[in-house]
């Protein structure tokens, strides 16, 4: 599949919003490829790594790659509320940090 036509979650458009909504600068990475997290968002000075899924989206073996190797701050998120977690915009939210803090 070529970059320029790589699958978005139905749900990174909401998450994106959300996160912009709060004053956060988002980047979207969907289109780089090679398993590189959906989402570059800057947050309080700190800049995080965001893969989205659907309830049940797994990670594609190049994504596991990609966060097996990924030496920053990388979480996989499902919902608003988990990449708001994320990125320490509320608290009391369980999120997979896929092995990262």
């Amino acid at each position: 599949m070529p970059r320029w036509a790589a699958k978005v979650d139905n749900n990174q458009a909401e998450i994106v919003e959300a996160l912009r909504a709060i004053g956060a600068s988002v980047l979207v990475l969907s289109r780089v490829g090679m398993g590189c997290a959906d989402l570059a968002v800057g947050y309080r000075g700190v800049t995080y790594f965001l893969e989205i899924k659907t309830d049940k989206g797994k990670l594609t073996p190049a994504e596991q790659e990609f966060m097996d190797s990924w030496n920053g701050h990388y979480c996989i998120v499902r919902t608003v509320d988990e990449a708001l977690k994320a990125i320490g915009a509320i608290d009391n939210i369980e999120v997979d940090y896929g092995g990262h803090a």
